[in-house]
């Protein structure tokens, strides 16, 4: 077995953590949407609903290589939101779900804020431990 550097091995819980804020923001875009067209909750349907935004956000991550710079706005953030929505949609429409233009709008700026938001909060909240640290 192969021995981690202490680098690696102390980046890992932002790379893990950065990676599950962008999937629970996908995922709860897709649960906002199924609940306000009353299509329900249920695990099953969000995950399908969330799936092809899911793929484009991962997809962004690696032709990115966003583990080297995860919690970062730019160009970090961008390329995941973008990733995201530009590839969500075209699998949507390949898999036969709607492309309404009014949806598409909604993708665009709703995964942005929660893409890009946690991340240009994120700054905030490390200077705040941070300072609690050294207290």
């Amino acid at each position: 077995m192969t021995e981690t550097s202490p680098r690696l091995r102390a980046g890992l819980p932002l790379v893990a953590g950065s990676l599950a804020l962008d999937l629970a923001a996908v995922v709860i875009f897709a649960a906002a949407g199924r609940n306000t067209h009353e299509h329900g909750l249920a695990a099953a349907g969000i995950l399908i609903t969330a799936a092809p935004f899911l793929i484009g956000a991962l997809i962004g991550w690696a032709a990115l290589r966003a583990w080297r710079r995860p919690s970062a706005l730019w160009p970090t953030g961008v390329a995941v939101w973008l990733s995201a929505v530009v590839l969500g949609l075209t699998l949507r429409g390949l898999a036969g779900g709607g492309l309404a233009l009014s949806f598409q709008i909604v993708t665009f700026l709703v995964l942005g804020a929660l893409l890009l938001g946690w991340r240009a909060l994120a700054p905030l909240f490390i200077k705040l431990r941070f300072r609690r640290r050294v207290e």
